[in-house]
């Protein structure tokens, strides 16, 4: 596959350009503008994302607070809605108990339903045939023919063994001139002859209705309740969900453990109640409760800004004029000597500090011929960091292309488990290779850096090669050039296994020798002739792999001296161990290279 790439020439070309375009682009500003506008627009800038952490930190602060609110709310809707569910188990209690009577059961059942105003009325069924037995309604006549009776439903039924089956609120039907709005309790019990009947105690569900629908979070928030199965209850706005207006996914609020969840607008908090398949859920809309609070806060964060940009810019306005006023002086000085050298008298500059040690240097220059050499010994240290520079550029990986194709194409195959390996090498691989600006990185991390390397190559050669690494552990603490074992694996890979049919192996050594470390990487390929390896050695190879080996090599070299770098062991059909020397370089030595 062809690689394309920027070479070190042309990247070197455009720092020049645009290193021209800023100097064009700055020459012409005196350097007050310069200091007054750089310290403005990073005071500016400082408090702009200042602001922006704030905002969003504040954002954070209030959405947890309505959190938290909305959970006190569901839990004191518990409380409630608990307690009426414990008064609706004293009411079943009672008249499964009152039914077992004889001669007074009628009676007895009758009085309950006149004095208790939460039981509305309490029927008698047929299990069988769902046949009404009988009606206690208290002081309430109940109609003399009615079609729907919504208190006895087949899915209201509790099974054999249930305690009792609570319904959904719904209308009480046989009532005449009564429409209240209960829950039905269906139980299992017997009369005072022993047969098993269906009672049916209808319940008072208003003043819960009342006390949810008077439940707010914000202007528009609200409280519903719902069971496991997903299905509603109880909500204010029953009507509009009725009649297709208005959606819950009660759905996966029923699947949603107790707590908070956040959903695109607003945040749903859940309570279940024990003992009972009903949960309550409350409703806050993210934008009406932190939107008032949030604007008042960026009003003033805006005011505070304008005035902090003001005073900056009046602060830099003065630091500029005690600063420029020296500098315009050195320059008449400066442009003076240029043409009068011989003649020139300076007079040292009062002002600043640095401007005193600026103008003191100037004072002496012409005298400080000794700088000249340090100068060039300066740039000559340039030189070779530059030349280092430039070789490792060339050492960049090539195979990213065939990387990220990999990749999609596990991502196709539906292979998301190895395609995610690949992405955590490459990633684990770049990392290491940016090494944060160092040239040097423990050897631990190269070999790190390695691995990364032969995972992703393992895997787009589908595993035709293994690899070893054998590392004493004394030798891991000490620093190399970065990115100095994957051009050896690469030309391992390339031009020693990749035409083997049988399956090939990596060996990676690295082995302290009196004050040097060797780092070496060895393959069972096809392996080089004596002149190959020498034409690697002296640069007269113009393979890929090639080019790679050469740049290491010199690298080494520039960078410890040379007694150090590259050697080269190859049979033909029997194999290559690309071997480096370099020098014992401890982390506080680090600074000195």
């Amino acid at each position: 596959m062809k690689e394309t790439g920027l070479k070190p020439e042309s990247g070197m070309k455009k720092k020049n350009t645009i290193q021209a375009r800023w100097n064009g682009l700055v020459r012409d500003w005196p350097i007050s503008a310069i200091l007054m506008e750089f310290t403005v627009g990073m005071v500016a800038l400082s408090l702009l994302l200042g602001a922006l952490i704030f905002v969003t930190v504040y954002r954070r602060s209030l959405i947890q607070n309505m959190s938290t609110q909305s959970a006190q709310i569901a839990e004191q809707a518990s409380n409630t809605v608990r307690s009426y569910q414990d008064g609706l188990r004293n009411s079943v209690e009672l008249i499964r108990s009152s039914y077992r009577l004889g001669s007074e059961r009628d009676k007895r059942l009758n009085t309950i339903v006149s004095v208790r105003p939460e039981i509305i009325a309490v029927t008698a069924y047929e299990p069988e045939t769902g046949e009404l037995l009988n009606a206690w309604t208290g002081d309430t006549l109940m109609k003399p023919y009615f079609t729907v009776n919504l208190s006895f439903t087949s899915s209201n039924l509790p099974e054999t063994g249930e305690a009792f089956r609570i319904s959904p609120p719904h209308v009480e039907s046989f009532l005449l001139n009564s429409y209240p709005w209960v829950v039905s309790i269906s139980m299992r019990a017997k009369d005072y002859n022993g047969k098993e009947r269906i009672l049916v105690l209808d319940s008072n569900f208003s003043e819960i209705a009342s006390y949810i629908n008077n439940i707010g979070i914000g202007r528009h928030g609200y409280c519903f309740i719902i069971n496991d199965d997903g299905n509603i209850i109880y909500h204010p706005q029953q009507q509009l969900i009725f009649a297709g207006l208005k959606e819950e996914d009660t759905v996966l609020l029923s699947r949603s453990p107790d707590g908070s969840l956040a959903a695109e607008d607003a945040i749903y908090t859940i309570q279940s109640l024990p003992d009972s398949n009903w949960r309550i859920v409350t409703v806050g809309y993210i934008d009406e409760i932190i939107s008032e609070s949030l604007q008042k806060c960026i009003v003033l964060l805006v005011v505070l800004l304008l005035m902090v940009v003001l005073a900056a810019f009046l602060s830099s306005f003065v630091l500029t004029r005690l600063i420029t006023g020296p500098t315009h002086e050195l320059i008449l000085a400066m442009r003076t000597f240029e043409k009068k050298a011989s003649s020139f008298h300076y007079t040292p500059i009062e002002g600043s500090s640095e401007m005193m040690e600026l103008s003191d240097s100037f004072g002496h220059m012409v005298l400080r011929i000794q700088e000249l050499m340090t100068r060039v010994r300066n740039e000559e240290i340039a030189l070779r960091k530059t030349e280092l520079r430039a070789l490792q550029a060339q050492i960049n990986p090539h195979f990213l292309y065939n990387t990220l194709d990999s990749i999609a194409w596990m991502c196709e195959d539906g292979r998301s488990r190895e395609a995610v390996s690949m992405v955590n090498a490459l990633a684990r691989l770049f990392r290491i290779s940016i090494s944060k600006g160092h040239e040097l990185i423990p050897i631990e991390k190269e070999l790190e850096h390695a691995k990364s390397y032969l995972q992703i190559q393992k895997v787009r050669y589908k595993n035709q090669f293994e690899y070893i690494f054998e590392a004493e552990e004394q030798c891991l603490s000490y620093y190399c050039n970065k990115i100095t074992l994957q051009p050896l694996i690469e030309n391992a890979i390339y031009h020693g296994l990749n035409r083997m049919i049988d399956e090939g192996l990596i060996r990676i050594r690295v082995a302290c020798e009196g004050e040097d470390v060797i780092l070496s990487v060895s393959d069972n390929g096809v392996g080089m002739t004596e002149e190959q390896c020498r034409d690697i050695l002296e640069g007269r190879s113009e393979s890929k792999g090639g080019i790679g080996l050469k740049n290491v090599n010199e690298r080494v070299k520039i960078y410890f001296g040379e007694a150090y770098g590259m050697r080269i062991e190859s049979e033909p059909d029997e194999g290559t161990t690309v071997s480096i020397r370099m020098p014992k370089v401890e982390r506080g030595a680090y600074g000195a290279r």
